[in-house]
């Protein structure tokens, strides 16, 4: 016979839900919080036969959650470091691999230099700094005065596709001076760049060349087409 409803054992059952919020965290929340509870009373057995055992029943059952990987020897090292993960590092039982520490895995890689030593001239980027640095250790010869004056106008292309203005030869040669730290000085050189016209004409056919996703533009050939139009057909139909 069913039992009748009662409204104190209902009561009892909504006031003692267990919610996840007031729930221990899931280290590795993707194998859930049952495999979590055999782990926690896999730690706590006493018996270190048992305990290996248990621990052994775990593997597999983690193992069955991705069964075309259980076979796989790095998958099952990748196994056992979870079991050791996921217990906190409390778990004392014989792994056929070298065991994680906490050490390790809290252990934080170095920062990033950030690789911007002139952000006051970053329209130049910073190869334009590798190459001066390559300069200033070269000898003093034709080849340096030709390395300087290749990236003095490589310069000026860059400071002309920031600014589509003119620019100076002097004020170019400020900044080679800036950036090569007083090394490089053509501050009272005859030397002429590139014309102004020329360096624009060529930054604007490589923008024309691709798209700003790399792809090269299709072009319409207006001889075949007649500038887009379809080319009358005679209708024999007609009469």
């Amino acid at each position: 016979m069913v039992e009748k409803y009662k409204k104190e054992v209902a009561n009892d059952v909504v006031f003692n839900l267990e919610y996840n919020s007031e729930r221990q965290r899931l280290i590795i929340p993707e194998y859930g919080r049952h495999l979590q509870k055999l782990i926690d009373q896999a730690t706590a057995i006493e018996d270190d036969e048992t305990r290996n055992k248990a621990a052994r029943y775990i593997i597999q059952v983690m193992g069955s959650l991705n069964p075309h990987l259980r076979d796989v020897p790095d998958f099952q090292h990748k196994l056992w470091d979870q079991l050791f993960i996921m217990s906190d590092f409390k778990l004392n039982v014989e792994s056929p691999y070298p065991i994680p520490s906490r050490e390790v895995l809290e252990l934080k890689p170095d920062v990033l230099q950030y690789p911007q030593n002139f952000p006051k001239y970053r329209f130049y980027g910073n190869n334009i700094k590798y190459m001066i640095d390559v300069a200033n250790k070269w000898e003093d010869g034709e080849m340096k005065n030709a390395l300087v004056l290749v990236i003095a106008n490589h310069m000026k292309k860059s400071f002309l596709s920031w600014n589509k203005d003119t620019v100076k030869d002097d004020v170019i040669f400020e900044h080679l001076f800036e950036l090569s730290g007083g090394k490089i000085n053509l501050l009272q050189s005859t030397e002429e760049l590139l014309n102004t016209t020329d360096l624009m004409r060529t930054n604007k056919r490589v923008s024309n060349k691709t798209t700003p996703g790399g792809q090269a533009k299709i072009q319409s050939n207006k001889n075949n087409n007649k500038g887009g139009k379809k080319p009358f057909q005679k209708n024999n139909n007609q009469k």
